[in-house]
């Protein structure tokens, strides 16, 4: 018993004796469940994503295609004859480069086209047309190049040759018509370069 006017005292639990606070177990398992809904989406991201990269290979790179017809529409402009260029060509055919000194031209000289394509079986098939035998565009292909004898294609004689660079060979087909030489060369197949070389034809803007 106590006193009169004497209060009970308490001595308080050592710091260690201090019981523990409840753990909030509730949004642990909140948690949880949401990385385990999140895991098979992750999973179904992450497979395709490798089989894009797996199709696509590491060293295949989009094609770009470009508007070739403002370097042609130049090259008509300037050119002192009739420019002719691949036109109506099949699905597949994506010019990819585009380029002309026609803006450097004055009246009188000579003038240059060249398109590049990539055909349907992602290979390279190149266009030159130019009056100027000695154009770099002209000579990087021909002067290195073994002639393997003519072939009609479009109603046109074109030569047929191989221009050899390393340990590859270039497919070549080339024309001179009026003093305007015209070629078209790359790694595509016969049958692909036949096909850029037929559809060749006098620009009409």
């Amino acid at each position: 018993m106590t006193g009169a006017g004497q209060t009970e005292q308490h001595t308080p639990p050592p710091p260690g004796d201090v019981p523990a606070a409840p753990v909030d177990r509730s949004g642990r398992q909140t948690f949880a469940n949401m990385l385990r809904s999140l895991l098979p989406l992750v999973v179904i991201i992450v497979a395709v994503v490798g089989w894009a990269a797996f199709r696509q290979g590491p060293d295949e790179q989009p094609v770009k295609q470009v508007d070739a017809s403002s370097a042609i529409a130049l090259a008509a402009n300037r050119a002192g004859y009739e420019l002719v260029v691949p036109s109506g060509l099949p699905d597949g055919y994506r010019p990819t480069s585009a380029r002309t000194d026609a803006g450097d031209a004055g009246e009188g000289d000579p003038v240059t086209l060249q398109i590049g394509y990539v055909t349907p079986s992602d290979q390279f098939a190149g266009f030159v047309v130019s009056d100027d035998p000695r154009a770099d565009a002209v000579t990087g292909v021909l002067s290195g190049a073994t002639q393997e004898g003519d072939v009609q294609i479009g109603g046109q004689t074109w030569t047929r040759a191989t221009r050899l660079h390393g340990q590859d060979a270039d497919r070549v087909l080339s024309r001179v018509s009026d003093g305007v030489t015209v070629v078209v060369s790359g790694s595509a197949s016969e049958h692909e370069l036949e096909t850029v070389a037929g559809a060749v034809r006098p620009y009409s803007g």
